[in-house]
């Protein structure tokens, strides 16, 4: 049995890990337009995520930053906390440095027997006959735009930056925080005593002053230090077929949501979970993996993450209602509905664990 997979982000890295901890053959062709690591992204994973990644993929609890309290507030209520998330301060979802997390899958496939890093694809027809699976995470190669290009896309019109900011030690750096300015939502995530990573999503041109803003809705740290600032479009897609006989989509190529919540990398790790799960069962009824796998995983997980999808841009867009009416109404109602203990409670558990049907 033998696998490729095409593109060589953290999604595929973490899938090729998985495999290859099962003793499946995997080969990995790296993307063409391979860019330099932004050192300035980074990712929270749910708790029950970790937990699979540890067990399944690779442990990386000595990369992680706990986070165990979530705290919304509001422009138009002055920036006043309206919402309040917490697990009993136990860990909620943790922090990590994307090109740490890179770095360290990286390292750790090159030492396995079952793997192989690949530079070029000479030929698609070539590689159709020779493995049993093509898993396809690159979205701009030519399998993609021959197969995969019909998707349900929407543009945010915004623009999201990124960076870190260093600043006074704070012993317990284990609170997020997120406004949700008039410009858009910008979210502080804590990686360190030390540094605390910012995303901010605005609306509009990317002719802005960041700092300025950061330096704005800073509510709790004496900043030392912004590092650079980086800068990519936001959109949300969904894409309408998943597979083309064995070549099955993955990763950022089947969906791509707001980062307002967090939850674009963490939707991966439950399609590998999901794949897993198939490659498994296929395994021990000693049947080879082939496109019916494909076929499997789509029954599987399309339409969880269609709804999960649209819930991420739901929130979105409340958020998006309340800033532009400029009303404190519909904050105090979305801050009575979020704090009350039932949905509370089920919107940490929807953000953990995400739609299981």
């Amino acid at each position: 049995m033998k696998v490729c997979i095409l593109g060589d982000g953290l999604t595929s890295l973490a899938l090729a890990k998985a495999l290859v901890n099962k003793g499946i053959s995997t080969d990995l062709f790296l993307s063409d337009n391979n860019k330099k690591q932004d050192k300035s992204r980074t990712l929270g994973i749910s708790k029950s995520n970790i937990e699979f990644f540890n067990k399944n993929i690779l442990n990386i609890e000595k990369l992680l930053w706990d986070i165990n309290k979530i705290e919304i507030y509001s422009e138009n209520l002055n920036n006043r906390k309206i919402i309040d998330f917490n697990n009993n301060y136990k860990r909620l979802f943790s922090i990590i440095k994307n090109h740490e997390l890179n770095k360290y899958l990286v390292s750790q496939l090159k030492k396995n027997k079952f793997f192989k890093f690949k530079k070029k694809i000479n030929s698609f027809e070539i590689i159709k006959k020779k493995y049993q699976l093509i898993v396809n995470c690159d979205k701009n190669n030519k399998i993609t735009k021959k197969f995969f290009y019909r998707k349900f896309k929407k543009d945010y019109k915004s623009y999201a930056y990124t960076t870190i900011i260093e600043h006074k030690k704070i012993s317990k750096n284990n609170v997020a925080t997120q406004t949700f300015t008039k410009k858009g939502p910008i979210a502080f995530l804590p990686i360190s005593k030390k540094e605390t990573s910012v995303v901010y999503s605005i609306k509009g041109d990317q002719k802005i002053k960041i700092d300025e803003l950061i330096r704005k809705f800073n509510i709790k740290y004496k900043i030392v230090k912004i590092n650079r600032i980086n800068c990519f479009k936001l959109q949300s897609s969904n894409l309408r077929s998943y597979y083309n006989k064995n070549i099955l989509a993955f990763g950022d190529l089947l969906h791509t949501i707001h980062p307002l919540a967090g939850q674009g990398f963490n939707m991966s790790i439950r399609d590998i979970k999901s794949l897993m799960k198939i490659i498994d069962y296929k395994i021990s009824l000693g049947l080879n993996l082939d496109s019916s796998i494909c076929e499997e995983f789509e029954n599987k997980t399309k339409h969880t993450n269609y709804i999960f999808s649209n819930g991420v841009d739901f929130v979105y867009e409340l958020f998006n209602i309340e800033n532009n009416i400029n009303n404190d109404l519909s904050a105090k109602f979305i801050e009575f509905f979020a704090n009350n203990k039932i949905s509370n409670k089920f919107f940490i558990k929807l953000a953990d664990e995400g739609i299981v049907i």
